[in-house]
């Protein structure tokens, strides 16, 4: 049985194909249906429709209509891109529109078209090389290509993603060799420029992503100065909870609880005497840990309860074998 996205999608081809019409205007309606169901889905369904729409105006639109062709193409690629799938068809039919939409557009698109095409095939391929199917390097030079649009004065909000985008693409690449330092100075570097730009009051949701990616960055890099990196890195995920509340945005505040809380597992409760330990961090780590557990369990996140769990559970396990407190300061004595 037909869903009634599928329905209404019959509908509306037939009512097009029936509208006495120019064709230019014909293919405008399939193109504002197709970005309707896409804007406001309400399941996957409605995305799978979204594309039928947009592949129907493209079947329709004359070549003369070159730009609208172009623009048909890029919508369409982010139809693909949002349609969640265990296969790997629909990024990489992503990708050929993408590419087929910066071709034809790259002589008289503006140049804020072209580089939004450049920020979407940068998260395709990157999406595609975590699947090993693409080289990550085509993200990083497709987000530096959107870069030379999208400035830090004219575009902040853009330029802050590209920003983070560029970050984690660095952070991506395995550090097999001797320039992994230099890629995390990279990614630690990217995510501060994103944060010169953008503000807690006008841009709320970039400021906490970056302020997240910033912490996670500081707290997981090869450094000698990891206790230096974590205070730092604390201080970002506090940023980030300014904005990442458990009542306005619950998964992405349980996910910054969750990293809050691994950098206070490797951090000493007195910095200035590592040998006294940290149970009063591994505590707080806890307390942490749960409230994530609790709010991913709620939201079906299965695989972060797990990741959590375990956490919880090695905590568990190492306060069992430490010794009191008081024995502690005998020892230490």
């Amino acid at each position: 049985m037909p869903s009634r996205a599928e329905t209404d999608v019959e509908a509306a081809l037939a009512a097009v194909e029936a509208e006495d019409a120019p064709l230019a205007e014909k293919v405008e309606m399939l193109m504002e249906m197709a970005m309707g169901l896409q804007i406001r889905p309400r399941s996957p369904d409605d995305l799978l429709c979204s594309v039928r729409l947009y592949e129907a105006a493209l079947g329709l639109c004359p070549p003369e209509l070159y730009l609208l062709r172009g623009r048909i193409h890029a919508r369409l690629a982010t139809a693909l891109q949002a349609i969640p799938a265990e296969d790997l068809g629909p990024l990489q039919s992503a990708r050929r529109n993408l590419e087929a939409a910066r071709d034809i557009l790259k002589h008289e698109g503006a140049p804020e078209e072209l580089a939004e095409i450049e920020m979407n095939l940068g998260l395709v391929f990157q999406s595609l090389a975590a699947a090993n199917a693409a080289p990550i390097t085509a993200a990083i030079q497709a987000y530096q290509r959107a870069l030379r649009a999208f400035d830090a004065q004219a575009f902040p909000r853009e330029y802050a993603i590209l920003q983070n985008n560029l970050a984690t693409a660095f952070l991506s690449i395995p550090f097999s060799d001797e320039r992994g330092k230099m890629r995390e100075a990279l990614a630690v570097q990217a995510f501060q420029d994103g944060l010169k730009v953008v503000n807690i009051i006008d841009h709320p949701t970039e400021y906490a992503m970056l302020q997240n990616n910033l912490g996670n960055a500081l707290q997981y890099a090869s450094s000698s100065h990891s206790v230096e990196n974590c205070l730092r890195a604390l201080d970002a995920y506090d940023e980030a909870l300014k904005v990442r509340t458990r009542a306005a945005t619950p998964v992405e505040y349980a996910n910054t609880l969750s990293n809050y809380a691994n950098c206070l597992r490797n951090l000493p409760d007195d910095v200035a005497r590592p040998e006294l330990g940290n149970m009063e961090n591994l505590d707080q780590a806890l307390r942490r840990y749960r409230e994530a557990e609790e709010i991913f369990a709620a939201f079906g996140e299965r695989q972060k309860v797990a990741i959590v769990a375990e956490m919880i559970a090695e905590i568990e396990a190492e306060s069992a074998q430490s010794p009191p407190a008081s024995e502690r300061a005998v020892g230490v004595q």
